[in-house]
């Protein structure tokens, strides 16, 4: 049903094309659709641990096996609430031309691509659920034709048909291995293939290089800032908030199902990727004076830190990059909209030309500052959570180093978002007696719709800060599926008890 709720959804689109009342309603129906769709399917996994389906009944490995464990569960159901939150937002906060020219379809087909993502049990699907993301990316990134746009979208489209590629050579080579693209197949096979590790790695190179640009790794990061600040907010918070994380997502899934011999070898790669990627975008971050680039750059940032979990290879690490990919889907998209409601008041994200909001808009002063300190870290919010789980099992591993990256970092990403908070809204005004800026009634009313997005992600931000030890418990239990792979090879390929041991190959 993730898959076929915004495809049905989008072909409805397609059929009333211009009647955007219609689309309006139509899509409606399909994000509340998904949202209970996903919701559901996370109620069965946690009964059922996983679940699995071959398309057409033909047996795995020959057939398409769709497959959802915990981990994919989670980041489906966060999506889905991210973009009921980016739905309400463009209800008013983008213009109609748009609209009437595919931005709904395209949305849905955005969003049937993530479920492809994060259900998929094949590696050759794997890579086609991308380039159905690229492909969305591109036409909503252009849509509207300006040139900043265009120009961003040159960027991201060059590189990403690059990554999409290296992705298709790596899929090439484990088929030239193994002679198969079945993840559950490959996980099984690989546990005993020791001669095939050195091309193994090949292969794992290709894919770490693949997903690391798709979801800007150091140094890979360089399309992102150009890109994502250029669209209508309505357009960029969904692809900043969730598509940046679904390259880390499978870069997870395959260095912990197929890529599981060569961790260790990968391990001070991956450290080094990590701790470059978090400063590296930080830094940026705080030199940059334009709103809508900062939280581009802070993307880039916080991928590091999930990227930490992976490369210190401990459950508890595991679990603190499943919490904190949850955390900043959330938390991410939740800025971006905040800046857009900022933007449709003051019709600039430059922060030399904003200020004095927080006596103007207090409520919308009191929601950035919750979501940008749970951005930071700031305890009790949702990243500290995240964080002390990745330092503590940073510590127990002996990785010091990244340890005091990811300490010194959150440190910059406070000064940054304290930065966004002093310029925005503590200090005065500097064009404030300029009348033109004074908001028509209209404008007061549709700052108070788009503000109720807002609200509907800071509660559940809320509720994963306050409320903090389920959702670490589920990371938890997320992380000892993922490390203890035979429980995904055992649902696909034998249909057999999760606990028991995988056998063999002759």
């Amino acid at each position: 049903m993730p898959l076929l709720i915004p495809l049905i959804g989008a072909v409805m689109s397609v059929f009333l094309w211009q009647l955007v009342r219609w689309q309006t309603f139509i899509v409606a129906l399909t994000q509340f659709g998904w949202l209970i769709s996903t919701g559901a399917l996370l109620y069965q996994v946690l009964q059922k641990a996983v679940l699995t389906t071959q398309v057409g009944n033909w047996p795995a490995p020959y057939g398409i096996t769709l497959i959802v464990d915990l981990f994919s569960a989670l980041v489906l159901l966060s999506g889905s609430i991210t973009a009921v939150a980016v739905y309400f937002f463009s209800l008013v906060g983008l213009d109609k031309t748009r609209k009437k020219y595919g931005y709904y379809p395209l949305m849905l087909l955005l969003q049937m691509g993530v479920a492809g993502v994060c259900l998929t049990g094949d590696v050759f699907n794997l890579y086609v659920w991308f380039e159905v993301i690229l492909i969305c990316c591109f036409a909503l990134l252009s849509l509207g034709g300006k040139k900043a746009q265009l120009e961003g979208t040159l960027k991201y489209v060059t590189i990403n048909f690059l990554a999409s590629g290296i992705l298709l050579m790596g899929t090439g080579v484990i088929y030239s291995l193994y002679g198969s693209l079945n993840m559950a197949e490959l996980g099984a096979m690989v546990r005993d293939d020791h001669p095939n590790l050195h091309l193994l790695s090949v292969a794992g190179v290709f894919f770490l290089t693949g997903f690391g640009i798709k979801s800007a790794l150091f140094p890979l990061f360089f399309w992102l800032p150009a890109s994502y600040h250029t669209p209508p907010i309505a357009i960029s918070a969904f692809i900043a908030g969730l598509i940046s994380k679904i390259g880390i997502y499978a870069i997870i899934r395959l260095h912990t199902l197929i890529f599981i011999q060569i961790q260790d070898d990968t391990q001070p790669l991956l450290l080094t990727l990590s701790g470059l990627t978090m400063v590296v975008g930080v830094i940026g971050a705080a030199a940059q004076t334009d709103l809508r680039k900062i939280l581009s750059l802070h993307i880039i940032s916080q991928i590091g830190y999930m990227l930490m979990g992976l490369a210190i290879y401990t459950p508890l690490a595991i679990a603190g990059s499943v919490f904190f990919i949850l955390h900043n889907v959330l938390v991410k998209t939740n800025l971006f909209l905040i800046s857009g409601v900022v933007a449709q008041r003051r019709r600039t994200f430059s922060l030399y030309q904003l200020g004095g909001l927080y006596l103007k808009q207090p409520l919308l002063a009191f929601m950035f500052f919750i979501t940008a300190m749970a951005l930071a870290g700031l305890p009790p919010l949702s990243g500290f959570w995240g964080k002390l789980m990745l330092v503590m099992a940073g510590f127990e591993a002996g990785n010091y180093i990244i340890v005091a990256t990811s300490l010194c970092v959150s440190l910059v990403t406070l000064f940054s978002m304290t930065k966004i908070w002093n310029e925005v809204f503590w200090k005065p005004n500097p064009l404030q007696r300029k009348r033109h800026l004074e908001p028509s009634a209209e404008d007061v009313l549709r700052g108070r719709i788009l503000r109720v997005p807002v609200v509907f992600l800071l509660i559940f931000i809320l509720l994963m800060s306050l409320v903090a030890q389920p959702l670490v418990n589920l990371s938890k239990r997320s992380a000892e599926q993922l490390l203890h792979s035979e429980i995904y090879i055992n649902a696909v390929l034998y249909k057999a008890d999760p606990t028991v041991a995988v056998p063999k190959k002759e």
